[in-house]
């Protein structure tokens, strides 16, 4: 529990960060109300903290600021001083350019953040250097998590099977797209995949089935990032598993996503209610242990922690399977796929955020045994 002075309620002072500069920003919204009314009042206070798209930090009503344009926020820090786990207001004025109040101290930080600056390792390396206990992975394993490229490197050196891919520049693109095309079209047949390597939430991925297809795919990735995954499209079932833990983590029951539209889109998880969920996903029991199996060597390889949604393919002609993504900071809100999977699993949603921040305190309590300074002997 909280041994913080100014809490007299002796709860958990848990910071929800939420928004950020990035094309996900109105998701990250979306899952972070839903924590905020499911985190049991009886155990946490609740210090909200929004970040603008422009990148400005905030306290107070931030999310009413952050959706309506209004609300009592103020601006806010969160300073890289382990010794001052304190969120400070930001007060500018005339005679003191910048003044620094403490607003409230806190216990542990939920960075319900989705995408850039966010849940690619950038947040957890203040979150690290601010020496405060926070909700995920550290940065390596987020980092690896939110680059698709360098998640299948990962994959492919652990003997995890990926579909055939190819990585480009969006530099290339512009500069050489004659080249890019026929690479592609000589590497992989269609329909191909075209994706953003640092982006989730399916937000500016195309399927494509033509040249012309292709190219407008292209040129919308590459107006999110400065490089793009192209991947072999298959005709397969979407499967997912939620796993939850630190060094032994566990396997929720795997669940399958069948989308009306042509693939699991944003619209689809986000907008629309139309796509049908599996729970749990109709397979063979071997099949079944096998999907969870590999969630959880994939989640273990690029060092997850906490939670991590697992995507899987399974090829409709041939059965095979294939990792397709591993998202670090799922989505939260109440109809998305993590806190489903659990919830079938036997887990509620209450509980489910519950054992995410005792993960937090659990790892931050074992990082804080490790040496860090040494001294050489003399022999």
């Amino acid at each position: 529990m909280s041994t913080n002075p100014g809490n007299p309620l002796n709860k958990i002072r848990i910071g929800v960060i939420f928004g950020g500069r990035s094309g996900e920003h109105e998701v990250s919204l979306m899952s972070a109300r839903s924590v905020m009314a499911a985190l049991d009042a009886e155990k946490y206070e609740v210090v909200p903290i929004g970040i603008s798209k422009e990148g400005r930090w905030m306290t107070g009503d931030a999310m009413t600021a952050l959706t309506e344009g209004h609300g009592n926020a103020f601006p806010a820090a969160l300073l890289p001083d382990p010794q001052r786990a304190s969120l400070m207001e930001v007060k500018v004025s005339e005679s003191q350019p910048v003044a620094l109040t403490a607003v409230a101290e806190l216990d542990v930080i939920f960075p319900v953040m989705h995408g850039p600056y966010g849940e690619d390792g950038t947040m957890q390396g203040l979150l690290e250097l601010a020496g405060l206990p926070y909700v995920g992975a550290g940065v390596v394993g987020s980092a690896v998590g939110m680059d698709k490229a360098m998640f299948k490197y990962v994959m492919e050196a652990n003997g995890i099977p990926v579909l055939p891919w190819q990585l480009h520049l969006s530099s290339t693109w512009e500069n050489q797209p004659e080249t890019v095309l026929n690479e592609i079209e000589d590497g992989l047949p269609y329909p191909v995949f075209v994706k953003p390597a640092n982006l989730g939430s399916s937000v500016g991925i195309s399927k494509c089935s033509d040249r012309q297809g292709l190219e407008d795919a292209l040129n919308e990735a590459a107006s999110y990032d400065r490089r793009m995954v192209v991947e072999k499209g298959v005709k397969a079932r979407e499967l997912e598993v939620a796993v939850l833990g630190n060094d032994v983590p566990a396997a929720s029951v795997v669940g399958e996503v069948r989308p009306r539209r042509d693939f699991y889109d944003y619209v689809a998880k986000y907008v629309s209610d139309d796509s049908e969920l599996i729970i749990p996903a109709e397979l063979e029991p071997e099949v079944s242990n096998e999907v969870r199996q590999l969630a959880v060597q994939a989640y273990q390889a690029i060092d997850c922690a906490g939670l991590g949604r697992v995507d899987l393919l399974m090829d409709t002609d041939t059965g095979r399977l294939y990792l397709n993504e591993i998202n670090t900071i799922p989505g939260f809100t109440r109809i998305s796929m993590y806190p489903k999977l659990w919830e079938a699993s036997g887990l509620s949603y209450s509980k489910l955020l519950d054992q995410l921040v005792d993960l937090a305190l659990e790892r931050n309590h074992t990082k804080a045994r490790l040496r860090v300074s040494f001294e050489p002997s003399d022999t």
